[in-house]
């Protein structure tokens, strides 16, 4: 085949559109697929100090991405456990007047040991392990999540 003024104007412009059409469909591409980033493994987090939490009640506390409710019984006991109902993984909250948590979606509820009383709920909630170290409540994931 012999190159030609007109054949080699082709191949260059071509060449230039097909180069012009994947310099928009990449950052396109890129932008709607994005990059899997792995999730830092948190052993452990500070959830405050003990005095700040009134005796038989409950507050929701980050662990790296996933909620933990942690529960202050009428015992002064502390209990940590997941705030995601295994039912559908809607948020769950501590009530005081039954010293209960509720699942308020499809109304599971749940003792404060995590075991499923009633609803919907097929498993207990996963519990985790409260220590106070210097008036400072750290909660940590139990031995077997780790």
């Amino acid at each position: 085949m012999s190159i030609n003024r007109r054949n080699f104007l082709n191949i260059f412009l071509g060449t230039g559109f097909l180069g012009w059409v994947g310099s928009i469909l990449y950052p396109l591409i890129s932008y709607l697929i994005p990059p899997k980033v792995s999730e830092a493994k948190i052993q452990s987090v500070k959830a405050g100090i003990a005095a700040d939490f009134p005796s038989n009640s409950g507050k929701i506390i980050k662990f790296g991405r996933k909620p933990v409710i942690l529960i202050k019984t009428n015992k002064n006991k502390f209990v940590a456990l997941s705030a995601t109902c295994t039912h559908l993984d809607c948020i769950v909250r501590y009530r005081a007047d039954t010293n209960q948590i509720l699942c308020a979606c499809h109304n599971g509820l749940y003792d404060l040991k995590g075991r499923n009383i009633s609803g919907p709920p097929p498993r207990p909630l996963t519990a985790f392990n409260v220590n106070i170290l210097n008036e400072e409540i750290i909660i940590s994931k139990p031995s077997e999540m780790s």
